[in-house]
């Protein structure tokens, strides 16, 4: 039996290594670069076709020398990390009826263009009219974020109303920052060396992870708590491990719940690897709920569905997995899907258009590595048998228990 694939929705002409989806419009977008060399993000647009998902390039912005490492969305914004800086963009997307198609360098813009040349880039606040949608994306304000002798952006996110971000990097700085003014209102120590990922929960608390094998809670700059997970779970005497992404997620059925989702790695390599950890938090007391064993793979990124089902995991060797969220059970596994580390997972969002791509399959996945491909990755819908037809077949099942007790037993009954 062969190797399940991923089917490739587009291969970029660098290192991919920042998603995200937005809703209202179903635009993919991915972004990465190689430093000096040639860079830019590219979104591409999602179709229903067929019953699958497929993608198509609409448009590529030149970010010059600047690689983005990290993307979060808010709205029609998008923060981009680029080395130490975090710069803030514009994109808007109009429906034109009866526009066509730029002429120049359609062929490499195809509708269903997969592999290829690199298209023809964009500069900041150029317009792009392709299959009846006008995309226009501007740079807004840029900030240094991160101050270390080597400085690097690695992480940012928006806050629930979309009004701040925060940011984190090499520094082990957390700074907070008004959007779109860019215009600093928080800068706290949270780490020693570099912090690894951050959230920001609806209530106002961050959680940041970092390479001092710490995790912690915080209020504003205010230290509440930090997250014991070794005193609480399974334990490796010779084997410290630290954590490597934090995400909020919802409670599914439970407007009011909120669970922590942490990714614990072994802080060393090993010859004969430890597993890697998934634990899921009480999101109010940041007591462990549950862990379990995610393979013996390191786990690179993490991302949690917009409803809180689903837990998408992708691996420094490439491959991608798809779990459930209130028991941290396998759902889907696709071993070195990429063959390179996976920098980057988003879920298809289960609002806007979401649920017109998403068609008869229960939640899509995508993901981004280092070797340029973006893959989507589909959950089938997993089928459940009727509650009546439970019922009938008890009832059957009754009636030939009692036939074969009569035939076996004359006068059984």
């Amino acid at each position: 039996m062969g190797r399940r694939r991923a089917p490739e929705l587009y291969r970029a002409p660098f290192p991919l290594y920042a998603l995200q989806v937005d809703p209202s419009t179903g635009l993919l977008i991915a972004a990465g670069g190689g430093g000096a060399a040639k860079t830019g993000i590219k979104n591409g647009v999602l179709e229903l076709i067929n019953g699958r998902l497929s993608a198509s390039l609409l448009h590529s912005h030149d970010t010059e020398t600047r690689a983005t490492m990290n993307l979060a969305l808010a709205g029609d914004i998008l923060a981009a990390g680029q080395d130490a800086h975090c710069q803030l963009l514009r994109f808007q997307a109009h429906q034109q009826q009866g526009n066509k198609a730029e002429k120049a360098g359609s062929k490499e813009q195809g509708p269903r263009q997969r592999k290829g040349a690199a298209p023809a880039e964009k500069k900041c606040g150029a317009e792009t009219q392709h299959e009846g949608l006008e995309l226009r994306v501007e740079n807004l304000q840029a900030v240094q974020t991160d101050f270390s002798s080597d400085p690097l952006q690695k992480v940012v996110c928006f806050n629930h109303d979309n009004t701040l971000l925060a940011t984190g990097g090499t520094d082990g700085y957390v700074r907070v920052w008004k959007v779109p003014s860019l215009e600093k209102v928080l800068e706290f120590k949270a780490h020693e060396g570099e912090i690894e990922d951050l959230a920001l929960g609806p209530d106002g608390k961050l959680v940041t992870v970092g390479r001092d094998l710490k995790a912690s809670v915080w209020q504003k700059d205010q230290l509440v708590t930090q997250l014991h997970w070794q005193e609480n779970g399974p334990t490796f005497s010779s084997t410290p491990y630290r954590y490597q992404a934090c995400r909020f997620g919802q409670v599914p059925d439970q407007p009011a719940g909120l669970r922590l989702f942490t990714v614990q790695i072994p802080h060393k390599r090993l010859r004969q690897p430890p597993p890697c950890y998934l634990t899921a938090w009480d999101g109010s007391n940041f007591l462990p709920l549950r862990t379990k064993s995610c393979g013996h793979e390191v786990v690179s990124c993490l991302d949690v569905s917009e409803s809180g089902t689903f837990l998408g995991l992708g691996t420094v060797t490439g491959s991608v997995a798809i779990y459930i969220a209130f028991s941290l059970q396998c759902l889907y596994y696709v071993r070195e899907a990429h063959g390179i580390v996976v920098t980057d997972v988003a879920f298809l969002p289960e609002k806007g258009r979401g649920p017109e791509l998403l068609g008869s399959h229960e939640t899509a996945l995508f993901s981004v590595a280092v070797d340029s491909r973006c893959q989507l990755h589909l959950l089938p819908s997993r089928r459940s048998v009727p509650v009546w037809l439970l019922l009938l077949l008890c009832v059957g099942l009754i009636i030939v228990t009692i036939l074969l007790l009569q035939s076996a037993f004359p006068g059984f009954l």
